[in-house]
Protein backbone atom coordinates (compact mmCIF):
# COMPACT_ATOMS: atom_id res chain seq x y z
CA UNK A 1 0.00 0.00 0.00
CA UNK A 2 1.22 3.47 -0.86
CA UNK A 3 0.14 6.86 0.50
CA UNK A 4 -2.16 7.48 -2.44
CA UNK A 5 -4.31 4.53 -1.38
CA UNK A 6 -4.87 6.17 2.02
CA UNK A 7 -6.77 9.02 0.38
CA UNK A 8 -4.09 11.73 0.56
CA UNK A 9 -4.03 14.47 -2.11
CA UNK A 10 -1.74 13.90 -5.07
CA UNK A 11 0.60 16.88 -4.26
CA UNK A 12 1.26 15.42 -0.81
CA UNK A 13 1.98 11.97 -2.23
CA UNK A 14 4.42 13.46 -4.74
CA UNK A 15 6.14 15.51 -2.02
CA UNK A 16 6.57 12.38 0.09
CA UNK A 17 7.95 10.50 -2.91
CA UNK A 18 10.56 13.23 -3.50
CA UNK A 19 11.76 12.65 0.07
CA UNK A 20 11.99 8.91 -0.51
CA UNK A 21 8.92 8.09 1.61
CA UNK A 22 6.75 5.72 -0.38
CA UNK A 23 5.32 3.13 2.03
CA UNK A 24 3.36 4.14 5.15
CA UNK A 25 4.16 2.69 8.57
CA UNK A 26 1.63 0.66 10.50
CA UNK A 27 0.43 3.56 12.68
CA UNK A 28 -0.03 5.67 9.54
CA UNK A 29 -2.02 3.01 7.71
CA UNK A 30 -4.30 2.66 10.73
CA UNK A 31 -4.99 6.30 11.57
CA UNK A 32 -4.74 8.37 8.36
CA UNK A 33 -8.03 7.17 6.75
CA UNK A 34 -10.08 7.88 9.90
CA UNK A 35 -8.39 11.23 10.40
CA UNK A 36 -9.07 12.21 6.76
CA UNK A 37 -12.72 11.26 7.32
CA UNK A 38 -12.93 13.84 10.13
CA UNK A 39 -13.18 11.47 13.09
CA UNK A 40 -11.49 12.00 16.44
CA UNK A 41 -8.55 9.62 16.74
CA UNK A 42 -6.60 8.17 19.67
CA UNK A 43 -3.31 6.80 18.39
CA UNK A 44 -0.77 4.83 20.39
CA UNK A 45 2.37 3.63 18.75
CA UNK A 46 5.86 2.57 19.58
CA UNK A 47 8.31 5.47 19.69
CA UNK A 48 9.90 6.04 16.31
CA UNK A 49 6.97 4.41 14.53
CA UNK A 50 6.01 7.48 12.48
CA UNK A 51 3.40 9.27 14.60
CA UNK A 52 4.44 12.70 13.28
CA UNK A 53 3.29 11.90 9.74
CA UNK A 54 0.31 9.98 11.11
CA UNK A 55 -1.24 13.22 12.36
CA UNK A 56 0.67 15.67 10.14
CA UNK A 57 -0.54 14.34 6.81
CA UNK A 58 -4.29 14.53 7.63
CA UNK A 59 -3.83 18.04 9.03
CA UNK A 60 -2.03 19.23 5.89
CA UNK A 61 -4.66 17.61 3.68
CA UNK A 62 -7.49 19.33 5.53
CA UNK A 63 -6.13 22.89 5.66
CA UNK A 64 -4.81 22.76 2.08
CA UNK A 65 -8.39 22.80 0.81
CA UNK A 66 -10.08 26.12 1.32
CA UNK A 67 -9.04 29.72 1.71
CA UNK A 68 -6.00 31.13 3.41
CA UNK A 69 -5.95 31.67 7.16
CA UNK A 70 -7.10 35.02 8.47
CA UNK A 71 -4.57 37.19 10.34
CA UNK A 72 -4.14 35.97 13.93
CA UNK A 73 -6.54 33.06 13.28
CA UNK A 74 -4.73 29.75 12.57
CA UNK A 75 -6.76 26.90 11.10
CA UNK A 76 -4.94 24.02 12.80
CA UNK A 77 -3.10 23.63 16.11
CA UNK A 78 -0.45 21.09 17.12
CA UNK A 79 0.46 21.06 20.83
CA UNK A 80 3.69 19.40 21.97
CA UNK A 81 5.42 19.31 25.39
CA UNK A 82 8.94 20.52 24.52
CA UNK A 83 10.59 23.09 22.26
CA UNK A 84 12.79 20.50 20.57
CA UNK A 85 9.81 18.38 19.65
CA UNK A 86 7.98 21.42 18.27
CA UNK A 87 10.91 22.26 16.02
CA UNK A 88 11.23 18.64 14.92
CA UNK A 89 7.54 18.47 13.99
CA UNK A 90 7.83 21.78 12.14
CA UNK A 91 10.92 20.61 10.23
CA UNK A 92 9.18 17.38 9.22
CA UNK A 93 5.98 19.05 7.97
CA UNK A 94 7.26 22.31 6.47
CA UNK A 95 8.55 20.81 3.16
CA UNK A 96 5.24 19.00 2.74
CA UNK A 97 3.33 22.18 3.56
CA UNK A 98 5.14 24.11 0.85
CA UNK A 99 4.05 21.52 -1.68
CA UNK A 100 0.37 22.24 -0.95
CA UNK A 101 0.62 25.97 -0.13
CA UNK A 102 0.29 25.65 3.66
CA UNK A 103 2.29 27.85 6.00
CA UNK A 104 3.50 26.62 9.41
CA UNK A 105 4.98 28.49 12.37
CA UNK A 106 6.39 27.38 15.72
CA UNK A 107 5.38 29.18 18.91
CA UNK A 108 7.76 28.09 21.66
CA UNK A 109 9.37 29.70 24.68
CA UNK A 110 12.99 30.77 24.99
CA UNK A 111 12.95 32.81 21.76
CA UNK A 112 11.77 36.38 21.05
CA UNK A 113 8.11 37.05 20.44
CA UNK A 114 8.65 39.34 17.43
CA UNK A 115 8.84 36.79 14.62
CA UNK A 116 6.04 34.69 16.05
CA UNK A 117 3.77 37.72 16.35
CA UNK A 118 4.62 38.92 12.83
CA UNK A 119 3.85 35.49 11.36
CA UNK A 120 0.51 35.31 13.16
CA UNK A 121 -0.44 38.78 11.96
CA UNK A 122 0.35 37.79 8.37
CA UNK A 123 -1.68 34.61 8.78
CA UNK A 124 -0.51 30.99 9.12
CA UNK A 125 -2.53 27.84 8.63
CA UNK A 126 -0.80 25.61 11.21
CA UNK A 127 0.76 26.62 14.53
CA UNK A 128 3.07 24.11 16.25
CA UNK A 129 3.29 25.29 19.85
CA UNK A 130 4.12 24.51 23.42
CA UNK A 131 1.20 25.25 25.79
CA UNK A 132 2.95 28.00 27.76
CA UNK A 133 3.99 30.19 24.81
CA UNK A 134 0.66 29.78 23.04
CA UNK A 135 -1.17 30.90 26.18
CA UNK A 136 1.11 33.97 26.32
CA UNK A 137 0.38 34.87 22.70
CA UNK A 138 -3.35 34.55 23.30
CA UNK A 139 -3.07 36.77 26.39
CA UNK A 140 -1.25 39.39 24.25
CA UNK A 141 -4.18 39.41 21.85
CA UNK A 142 -2.21 38.28 18.78
CA UNK A 143 -3.68 34.79 18.42
CA UNK A 144 -7.25 33.53 18.48
CA UNK A 145 -8.42 29.94 18.18
CA UNK A 146 -11.91 30.62 16.82
CA UNK A 147 -11.05 29.26 13.34
CA UNK A 148 -9.23 26.09 14.45
CA UNK A 149 -10.61 23.12 12.52
CA UNK A 150 -8.34 20.39 13.87
CA UNK A 151 -6.27 20.15 17.06
CA UNK A 152 -3.46 17.63 17.67
CA UNK A 153 -2.02 16.65 21.05
CA UNK A 154 1.34 14.95 20.62
CA UNK A 155 2.91 13.18 23.62
CA UNK A 156 -0.19 13.96 25.67
CA UNK A 157 0.91 11.80 28.59
CA UNK A 158 4.14 13.77 28.97
CA UNK A 159 2.24 17.07 28.95
CA UNK A 160 0.16 15.70 31.82
CA UNK A 161 3.30 14.55 33.67
CA UNK A 162 4.94 17.98 33.20
CA UNK A 163 1.94 19.80 34.66
CA UNK A 164 0.62 21.23 31.39
CA UNK A 165 -2.82 19.67 31.79
CA UNK A 166 -4.58 22.86 33.07
CA UNK A 167 -3.14 24.97 30.24
CA UNK A 168 -3.96 22.33 27.64
CA UNK A 169 -7.53 22.13 28.97
CA UNK A 170 -7.93 25.91 28.74
CA UNK A 171 -6.53 25.99 25.19
CA UNK A 172 -8.81 23.21 24.01
CA UNK A 173 -11.77 25.04 25.53
CA UNK A 174 -10.99 28.03 23.27
CA UNK A 175 -11.28 25.93 20.10
CA UNK A 176 -14.69 25.37 18.50
CA UNK A 177 -16.67 22.55 20.10
CA UNK A 178 -17.18 20.78 16.77
CA UNK A 179 -13.48 20.86 15.80
CA UNK A 180 -11.65 17.60 15.08
CA UNK A 181 -9.15 16.39 17.68
CA UNK A 182 -6.31 13.91 17.31
CA UNK A 183 -4.34 12.57 20.28
CA UNK A 184 -1.10 10.67 19.73
CA UNK A 185 1.33 9.29 22.25
CA UNK A 186 3.60 6.35 22.88
CA UNK A 187 1.53 5.52 25.97
CA UNK A 188 -2.12 6.19 26.77
CA UNK A 189 -2.90 5.94 30.46
CA UNK A 190 -5.25 7.41 33.04
CA UNK A 191 -3.61 10.84 33.04
CA UNK A 192 -5.25 11.84 29.78
CA UNK A 193 -8.68 10.34 30.42
CA UNK A 194 -10.09 13.69 31.52
CA UNK A 195 -9.08 15.28 28.21
CA UNK A 196 -10.50 12.41 26.21
CA UNK A 197 -13.88 12.43 27.99
CA UNK A 198 -14.31 16.20 27.84
CA UNK A 199 -13.05 17.14 24.39
CA UNK A 200 -13.24 14.06 22.14
CA UNK A 201 -16.42 12.80 20.54
CA UNK A 202 -16.71 9.07 19.86
CA UNK A 203 -12.96 8.66 19.28
CA UNK A 204 -11.58 5.70 17.36
CA UNK A 205 -8.54 4.11 19.02
CA UNK A 206 -5.61 2.65 17.12
CA UNK A 207 -2.88 0.90 19.08
CA UNK A 208 -0.11 -0.63 17.03
CA UNK A 209 2.22 -1.74 19.82
CA UNK A 210 2.03 -2.40 23.57
CA UNK A 211 3.63 0.21 25.83
CA UNK A 212 6.85 -1.73 26.28
CA UNK A 213 10.35 -1.51 24.91
CA UNK A 214 10.51 -5.14 23.75
CA UNK A 215 11.78 -4.33 20.29
CA UNK A 216 13.46 -7.18 18.45
CA UNK A 217 16.25 -4.89 17.21
CA UNK A 218 16.98 -3.42 20.68
CA UNK A 219 19.26 -5.04 23.26
CA UNK A 220 18.96 -4.17 26.96
CA UNK A 221 21.91 -4.44 29.36
CA UNK A 222 22.13 -3.87 33.09
CA UNK A 223 25.74 -3.11 33.98
CA UNK A 224 26.43 -3.73 37.68
CA UNK A 225 29.39 -1.54 38.67
CA UNK A 226 31.15 -0.55 41.92
CA UNK A 227 30.49 3.05 43.00
CA UNK A 228 34.08 4.28 42.56
CA UNK A 229 34.16 3.09 38.93
CA UNK A 230 31.03 4.91 37.76
CA UNK A 231 32.68 7.82 35.97
CA UNK A 232 35.52 5.73 34.56
CA UNK A 233 33.03 3.26 33.07
CA UNK A 234 30.93 6.16 31.74
CA UNK A 235 33.94 7.77 30.07
CA UNK A 236 35.02 4.52 28.41
CA UNK A 237 31.52 3.98 27.01
CA UNK A 238 31.28 7.61 25.82
CA UNK A 239 34.61 7.19 23.98
CA UNK A 240 33.19 4.41 21.81
CA UNK A 241 32.69 4.69 18.06
CA UNK A 242 29.20 5.64 17.02
CA UNK A 243 26.54 8.12 18.12
CA UNK A 244 25.68 7.81 21.82
CA UNK A 245 23.09 9.45 24.08
CA UNK A 246 23.68 9.62 27.84
CA UNK A 247 20.83 10.42 30.24
CA UNK A 248 21.31 11.97 33.69
CA UNK A 249 18.65 12.84 36.24
CA UNK A 250 19.49 16.51 36.93
CA UNK A 251 20.69 19.55 35.02
CA UNK A 252 23.68 19.91 37.34
CA UNK A 253 24.61 16.30 36.66
CA UNK A 254 24.53 16.94 32.90
CA UNK A 255 26.80 19.99 33.10
CA UNK A 256 29.25 18.28 35.44
CA UNK A 257 29.47 15.18 33.26
CA UNK A 258 30.11 17.23 30.10
CA UNK A 259 33.03 18.99 31.81
CA UNK A 260 34.46 15.75 33.17
CA UNK A 261 34.26 14.04 29.79
CA UNK A 262 35.99 16.98 28.10
CA UNK A 263 38.81 16.74 30.65
CA UNK A 264 39.55 13.12 29.65
CA UNK A 265 39.31 13.72 25.89
CA UNK A 266 35.64 13.05 25.06
CA UNK A 267 33.79 15.89 23.35
CA UNK A 268 30.14 15.94 24.44
CA UNK A 269 27.21 18.34 24.29
CA UNK A 270 24.79 19.06 27.12
CA UNK A 271 21.04 19.43 26.68
CA UNK A 272 18.59 20.37 29.41
CA UNK A 273 15.86 22.86 30.22
CA UNK A 274 18.18 25.27 32.02
CA UNK A 275 20.02 26.27 28.83
CA UNK A 276 18.90 28.99 26.48
CA UNK A 277 17.00 27.97 23.40
CA UNK A 278 19.86 29.07 21.16
CA UNK A 279 22.30 26.82 23.01
CA UNK A 280 19.87 23.91 22.96
CA UNK A 281 19.29 24.28 19.24
CA UNK A 282 23.01 24.53 18.49
CA UNK A 283 23.87 21.50 20.65
CA UNK A 284 21.19 19.36 19.04
CA UNK A 285 22.26 20.48 15.56
CA UNK A 286 25.90 19.56 16.25
CA UNK A 287 24.78 16.12 17.41
CA UNK A 288 22.55 15.54 14.40
CA UNK A 289 25.23 16.71 11.95
CA UNK A 290 27.90 14.47 13.49
CA UNK A 291 30.18 17.21 14.83
CA UNK A 292 29.58 15.73 18.30
CA UNK A 293 29.07 12.01 18.82
CA UNK A 294 27.98 12.20 22.46
CA UNK A 295 24.92 13.98 23.82
CA UNK A 296 24.31 14.19 27.57
CA UNK A 297 20.72 15.12 28.39
CA UNK A 298 17.95 15.11 30.92
CA UNK A 299 14.51 13.75 30.09
CA UNK A 300 13.78 16.92 28.08
CA UNK A 301 15.41 15.17 25.10
CA UNK A 302 13.75 11.81 25.69
CA UNK A 303 10.33 12.64 24.29
CA UNK A 304 9.96 12.52 20.56
CA UNK A 305 13.43 13.75 19.56
CA UNK A 306 14.54 11.88 16.48
CA UNK A 307 18.23 11.64 15.61
CA UNK A 308 19.32 9.17 12.96
CA UNK A 309 22.08 6.72 13.76
CA UNK A 310 21.93 6.64 17.58
CA UNK A 311 23.32 3.17 18.31
CA UNK A 312 23.49 3.31 22.11
CA UNK A 313 21.47 4.88 24.93
CA UNK A 314 23.21 4.88 28.31
CA UNK A 315 21.33 5.58 31.54
CA UNK A 316 23.85 7.19 33.88
CA UNK A 317 21.11 7.47 36.49
CA UNK A 318 18.42 4.75 36.24
CA UNK A 319 14.97 6.30 35.78
CA UNK A 320 12.35 5.68 38.45
CA UNK A 321 9.35 5.67 36.12
CA UNK A 322 9.00 2.91 33.50
CA UNK A 323 7.60 5.46 31.04
CA UNK A 324 10.81 7.47 31.31
CA UNK A 325 12.79 4.35 30.57
CA UNK A 326 10.67 3.66 27.50
CA UNK A 327 11.10 7.14 26.10
CA UNK A 328 14.81 7.26 26.79
CA UNK A 329 15.31 3.87 25.18
CA UNK A 330 13.24 4.96 22.20
CA UNK A 331 16.03 7.25 20.98
CA UNK A 332 17.71 4.19 19.46
CA UNK A 333 16.43 1.33 17.28
CA UNK A 334 14.01 3.70 15.56
CA UNK A 335 12.04 2.68 12.49
CA UNK A 336 13.58 -0.76 12.18
CA UNK A 337 17.19 0.16 12.98
CA UNK A 338 19.18 -1.73 15.57
CA UNK A 339 20.51 -0.35 18.83
CA UNK A 340 21.35 -1.08 22.44
CA UNK A 341 20.27 0.32 25.81
CA UNK A 342 22.60 0.10 28.83
CA UNK A 343 21.88 1.09 32.41
CA UNK A 344 24.59 1.69 35.02
CA UNK A 345 23.39 0.23 38.31
CA UNK A 346 25.08 0.47 41.70
CA UNK A 347 24.61 -2.39 44.17
CA UNK A 348 22.00 -0.52 46.22
CA UNK A 349 19.99 0.31 43.04
CA UNK A 350 19.75 -3.20 41.65
CA UNK A 351 16.43 -4.26 43.21
CA UNK A 352 14.46 -1.08 42.43
CA UNK A 353 15.86 -0.87 38.90
CA UNK A 354 14.87 -4.47 38.14
CA UNK A 355 11.33 -3.80 39.37
CA UNK A 356 11.08 -0.68 37.20
CA UNK A 357 12.32 -2.48 34.09
CA UNK A 358 9.92 -5.34 34.70
CA UNK A 359 7.01 -2.88 34.69
CA UNK A 360 8.38 -1.52 31.42
CA UNK A 361 8.28 -5.02 29.92
CA UNK A 362 12.07 -5.35 29.71
CA UNK A 363 14.16 -8.35 30.75
CA UNK A 364 17.74 -7.00 30.67
CA UNK A 365 20.95 -8.97 30.52
CA UNK A 366 22.81 -8.45 33.81
CA UNK A 367 26.61 -8.22 33.77
CA UNK A 368 29.10 -7.28 36.48
CA UNK A 369 31.83 -5.11 35.00
CA UNK A 370 34.77 -2.98 36.09
CA UNK A 371 36.94 -0.46 34.28
CA UNK A 372 38.98 -2.10 31.53
CA UNK A 373 36.96 -5.35 31.40
CA UNK A 374 36.70 -6.93 28.00
CA UNK A 375 32.98 -7.41 28.62
CA UNK A 376 32.46 -3.65 28.33
CA UNK A 377 34.06 -3.62 24.89
CA UNK A 378 32.07 -6.67 23.77
CA UNK A 379 28.68 -5.41 24.98
CA UNK A 380 28.75 -1.69 24.21
CA UNK A 381 32.04 -1.06 22.38
CA UNK A 382 33.74 0.75 25.26
CA UNK A 383 37.35 1.84 24.88
CA UNK A 384 39.82 3.93 26.84
CA UNK A 385 39.49 7.71 26.20
CA UNK A 386 42.47 9.61 24.81
CA UNK A 387 43.12 11.62 27.97
CA UNK A 388 43.85 14.79 25.95
CA UNK A 389 41.52 17.57 27.18
CA UNK A 390 39.07 18.85 24.62
CA UNK A 391 39.46 22.48 23.67
CA UNK A 392 36.53 24.62 22.74
CA UNK A 393 36.32 25.22 19.01
CA UNK A 394 36.36 28.87 17.90
CA UNK A 395 33.06 30.35 16.91
CA UNK A 396 32.09 30.04 13.27
CA UNK A 397 32.77 33.17 11.16
CA UNK A 398 29.87 35.48 10.68
CA UNK A 399 28.33 35.81 7.26
CA UNK A 400 28.68 39.01 5.33
CA UNK A 401 25.69 41.27 5.77
CA UNK A 402 24.70 39.79 9.12
CA UNK A 403 24.78 41.55 12.46
CA UNK A 404 28.30 42.27 13.72
CA UNK A 405 29.62 42.84 17.20
CA UNK A 406 32.51 45.04 18.15
CA UNK A 407 35.76 43.10 17.80
CA UNK A 408 34.39 40.25 15.67
CA UNK A 409 36.93 38.81 13.22
CA UNK A 410 36.16 36.89 10.12
CA UNK A 411 37.85 33.74 8.83
CA UNK A 412 40.86 35.66 7.46
CA UNK A 413 41.52 37.45 10.73
CA UNK A 414 40.17 40.87 9.76
CA UNK A 415 37.82 42.88 11.87
CA UNK A 416 34.22 42.71 10.76
CA UNK A 417 32.83 40.78 7.84
CA UNK A 418 33.90 42.81 4.80
CA UNK A 419 35.85 40.21 2.91
CA UNK A 420 38.36 39.22 5.57
CA UNK A 421 41.01 41.98 5.15
CA UNK A 422 42.75 43.61 8.06
CA UNK A 423 43.35 47.29 8.59
CA UNK A 424 46.72 47.25 6.87
CA UNK A 425 45.91 44.72 4.13
CA UNK A 426 46.08 46.77 0.92
CA UNK A 427 45.69 45.89 -2.70
CA UNK A 428 48.06 47.19 -5.31
CA UNK A 429 47.38 50.86 -5.63
CA UNK A 430 47.00 51.57 -1.91
CA UNK A 431 43.43 50.44 -1.31
CA UNK A 432 42.32 47.53 0.83
CA UNK A 433 40.26 44.64 -0.53
CA UNK A 434 36.73 45.47 0.47
CA UNK A 435 33.76 45.35 -1.84
CA UNK A 436 31.92 48.41 -3.07
CA UNK A 437 32.91 51.84 -1.78
CA UNK A 438 33.25 50.99 1.90
CA UNK A 439 36.02 52.91 3.63
CA UNK A 440 37.62 52.48 6.99
CA UNK A 441 39.56 54.98 8.99
CA UNK A 442 42.91 55.55 7.26
CA UNK A 443 41.85 54.30 3.84
CA UNK A 444 42.84 56.38 0.84
CA UNK A 445 42.11 55.96 -2.83
CA UNK A 446 44.67 54.69 -5.30
CA UNK A 447 45.80 58.25 -6.20
CA UNK A 448 48.52 59.82 -4.14
CA UNK A 449 48.60 63.39 -2.92
CA UNK A 450 50.83 64.59 -5.72
CA UNK A 451 49.27 62.49 -8.50
CA UNK A 452 47.19 65.04 -10.35
CA UNK A 453 45.58 65.12 -13.70
CA UNK A 454 45.98 68.22 -15.80
CA UNK A 455 44.21 71.15 -14.34
CA UNK A 456 43.82 69.63 -10.88
CA UNK A 457 44.31 72.18 -8.13
CA UNK A 458 46.42 71.55 -5.07
CA UNK A 459 45.66 72.96 -1.68
CA UNK A 460 46.36 76.70 -1.71
CA UNK A 461 46.47 77.16 -5.49
CA UNK A 462 44.56 79.91 -7.17
CA UNK A 463 41.74 79.05 -9.46
CA UNK A 464 43.12 81.16 -12.29
CA UNK A 465 46.62 81.05 -13.58
CA UNK A 466 47.78 78.08 -11.57
CA UNK A 467 49.65 80.25 -9.08
CA UNK A 468 50.71 78.74 -5.80
CA UNK A 469 49.69 79.91 -2.41
CA UNK A 470 52.83 81.96 -1.76
CA UNK A 471 52.70 83.94 -5.01
CA UNK A 472 49.98 86.25 -3.82
CA UNK A 473 50.73 88.83 -1.13
CA UNK A 474 48.48 89.84 1.67
CA UNK A 475 47.83 93.27 0.18
CA UNK A 476 47.27 92.06 -3.38
CA UNK A 477 43.59 92.74 -3.90
CA UNK A 478 41.42 93.21 -6.90
CA UNK A 479 40.17 96.71 -7.38
CA UNK A 480 37.30 97.44 -5.08
CA UNK A 481 37.98 94.51 -2.74
CA UNK A 482 37.28 95.40 0.90
CA UNK A 483 39.89 94.98 3.64
CA UNK A 484 39.21 94.39 7.26
CA UNK A 485 38.11 97.78 8.70
CA UNK A 486 37.18 99.40 5.39
CA UNK A 487 33.77 101.06 5.36
CA UNK A 488 31.67 102.27 2.52
CA UNK A 489 30.99 105.96 2.50
CA UNK A 490 28.36 106.88 5.00
CA UNK A 491 28.57 103.66 6.98
CA UNK A 492 28.04 104.15 10.72
CA UNK A 493 30.80 103.35 13.20
CA UNK A 494 30.33 102.37 16.78
CA UNK A 495 29.47 105.61 18.67
CA UNK A 496 28.28 107.57 15.66
CA UNK A 497 24.80 109.06 16.20
CA UNK A 498 22.47 110.86 13.90
CA UNK A 499 21.61 114.36 14.92
CA UNK A 500 19.15 114.43 17.75
CA UNK A 501 19.63 110.78 18.74
CA UNK A 502 19.29 110.16 22.50
CA UNK A 503 22.27 108.98 24.51
CA UNK A 504 22.12 106.95 27.65
CA UNK A 505 21.16 109.38 30.47
CA UNK A 506 19.54 111.97 28.27
CA UNK A 507 15.98 112.81 29.40
CA UNK A 508 13.28 114.85 27.87
CA UNK A 509 12.07 117.74 29.91
CA UNK A 510 9.92 116.59 32.78
CA UNK A 511 10.92 112.92 32.56
CA UNK A 512 11.12 111.18 35.97
CA UNK A 513 14.37 109.76 37.21
CA UNK A 514 14.76 106.96 39.70
CA UNK A 515 13.98 108.47 43.15
CA UNK A 516 11.91 111.37 41.95
CA UNK A 517 8.46 111.64 43.61
CA UNK A 518 5.45 113.62 42.61
CA UNK A 519 4.29 116.18 45.11
CA UNK A 520 2.42 114.53 47.95
CA UNK A 521 3.60 111.02 47.22
CA UNK A 522 4.09 108.87 50.34
CA UNK A 523 7.51 107.61 51.25
CA UNK A 524 8.18 104.35 53.01
CA UNK A 525 8.33 105.96 56.46
CA UNK A 526 5.63 108.58 55.98
CA UNK A 527 2.47 107.91 58.05
CA UNK A 528 -0.77 109.74 58.41
CA UNK A 529 -1.43 111.18 61.78
CA UNK A 530 -2.54 108.57 64.28
CA UNK A 531 -1.47 105.57 62.18
CA UNK A 532 -0.17 102.70 64.29
CA UNK A 533 3.20 101.13 63.68
CA UNK A 534 4.33 97.67 64.64
CA UNK A 535 5.40 97.86 68.34
CA UNK A 536 3.30 100.83 69.26
CA UNK A 537 1.45 100.48 72.51
CA UNK A 538 -2.05 99.04 72.57
CA UNK A 539 -5.25 100.36 74.08
CA UNK A 540 -4.08 100.01 77.67
CA UNK A 541 -1.73 102.82 78.54
CA UNK A 542 1.83 101.92 79.24
CA UNK A 543 1.51 98.42 77.72
CA UNK A 544 3.83 97.69 74.87
CA UNK A 545 4.62 94.45 72.96
CA UNK A 546 6.26 92.08 75.41
CA UNK A 547 4.91 93.81 78.55
CA UNK A 548 2.15 91.21 78.83
CA UNK A 549 2.85 87.67 80.13
CA UNK A 550 0.43 86.07 77.71
CA UNK A 551 2.03 87.53 74.60
CA UNK A 552 0.51 89.81 71.98
CA UNK A 553 -3.30 89.63 71.45
CA UNK A 554 -5.36 91.89 69.27
CA UNK A 555 -8.04 92.26 71.92
CA UNK A 556 -5.59 93.54 74.51
CA UNK A 557 -5.94 90.52 76.83
CA UNK A 558 -3.00 88.35 77.77
CA UNK A 559 -3.05 84.58 77.50
CA UNK A 560 -3.37 84.42 81.29
CA UNK A 561 -6.77 86.06 81.07
CA UNK A 562 -7.98 83.49 78.56
CA UNK A 563 -6.84 80.54 80.64
CA UNK A 564 -8.54 82.01 83.72
CA UNK A 565 -11.76 82.47 81.79
CA UNK A 566 -11.61 78.99 80.28
CA UNK A 567 -11.29 77.28 83.66
CA UNK A 568 -15.07 76.98 83.59
CA UNK A 569 -14.88 74.79 80.45
CA UNK A 570 -13.50 71.29 79.86
CA UNK A 571 -10.53 70.23 77.79
CA UNK A 572 -10.59 71.84 74.36
CA UNK A 573 -13.15 74.44 75.30
CA UNK A 574 -16.00 72.00 75.84
CA UNK A 575 -18.35 72.30 78.85
CA UNK A 576 -17.53 69.88 81.69
CA UNK A 577 -19.47 66.63 81.71
CA UNK A 578 -22.33 66.36 84.10
CA UNK A 579 -21.84 64.10 87.09
CA UNK A 580 -25.45 63.15 87.50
Amino acid sequence: MDFGALGLPRPLVQALSRQGITSPFEIQRATVPDALAGRDVLGRGQTGSGKTLAFGLPVLARVSTGQRARPQHPRALILVPTRELAMQVNDALMPLGKAVGVFLKTAVGGVPYDRQIDALRRGVEIVVATPGRLADLIARGVCRLDDVEVTVLDEADQMADMGFLPEVTELLARTPADAQRLLFSATLDGDVDALVKRFMTDPVTHSTAPPTATVTTMDHHMLLIPPHDKFAVTASIAARDGRTMLFARTQLGVDRLVEQLAAVGVRAGGLHGGKTQRMRTRTLAEFKEGRTNVLVATDVAARGIHVDGVTLVLHIDPPKDPKDYLHRAGRTARAGESGAVATLVLPKQRRTTLAMMERAGVAPEQTRVRVGDQALADLVGAREPSGVPVREEPAAPRRSGGPRRFGDRDSRGGYGDRGGSRYDDRRQGGRDDRPGREHRFGDRPARRFDDRAGGDRQWGERASGGQSFGERRFDDRPQGERRFGDRPQGERRFGDRPQGERRFGDRPQGERRFGDRPQGERRFDDRPQGERRFGDRGERAGESFGDRRGGFRSDGRGRDDRYQRDDRRGFGGRPPARTS
